[in-house]
């Protein structure tokens, strides 16, 4: 996955609850997810210094959090999510695994799937491009290159995501606008500009804590806004309803 994570040691396993990874593997998974990003930056315009700044204030405070502040704050959000019209209403969700102190998606990702709902997870491919594979539950999901976890089932395709009704997004920060801020890597770019290619219109979904809604993020050209934010303490519509 990109889009994400720093890496601290002492981290705890996934955010979602019992059966994440352990903390050193956790580490391991958010250091390959920075290498990620670093990697992937010249594919999109080098941040400004308040955006870094911006990023650099966050990731440090994520840093401040507990393991149990961690596994709280995933199960509120999750409850907050699943009330959202948007994944209520939705076939096919397109979402992540958490590491770390990340705002957790273990437990909303296993809510979906026993709502029957298909969700498809990204697999980091070797140009830090995403392809998709169903989640097929926990048992499902294995160690892959950078430390990360992925699901084991068939590759689907880059374009595998189209078919979304709704995209969860790992972000940093996200403003009244919409604007999203996330770890400046290019993946998840590359994802919105796909969807925009073949014409999709999912709804676009950042999972963040309360404090990462702020005044302002600083605005790129290549910027998708996003249409909702959750967090552990409910949602925050930056956008109508889809469909209204």
């Amino acid at each position: 996955m990109t889009d994400h994570r720093a890496a601290r040691a002492g981290d705890g396993g996934d955010s979602g609850g019992a059966g994440g990874p352990a903390p050193a593997a956790t580490a391991g998974a958010q250091a390959g997810r920075d290498a990620v990003t670093g990697a992937a930056a010249g594919r999109e315009a080098a941040p400004g210094p308040d955006k870094a700044g911006l990023r650099s204030r966050l990731l440090a405070a994520r840093t401040l959090l507990t393991t149990e502040d961690v596994r709280r704050a995933a199960a509120e959000l999750a409850g907050a999510a699943l009330e959202l019209p948007e994944l209520a209403a939705a076939g096919t969700v397109a979402a992540y695994v958490s590491v770390g102190r990340e705002p957790g998606t273990r437990a909303l990702i296993d809510a979906l799937r026993a709502r029957g709902v298909r969700v498809l997870l990204p697999v980091l491919m070797a140009d830090n491009d995403l392809d998709w594979a169903v989640y097929e539950g926990p048992d499902g999901l294995v160690r892959a290159r950078l430390g990360l976890l992925e699901p084991s089932g068939p590759r689907l395709g880059p374009d595998a995501v189209v078919a979304a009704d709704t995209v969860l997004l790992p972000g940093l920060a996200v403003d009244a606008r919409g604007v999203r801020l996330g770890r400046g890597g290019g993946s998840y770019d590359r994802v919105l500009a796909r969807l925009t290619r073949a014409g999709a219109d999912p709804a676009l979904v950042v999972l963040l804590y309360a404090h990462e809604v702020v005044a302002r993020v600083p605005e790129e050209p290549h910027d998708h806004p996003v249409h909702a934010v959750v967090t552990p303490g409910g949602v925050r519509r930056l956008s109508p309803p889809r469909g209204t």
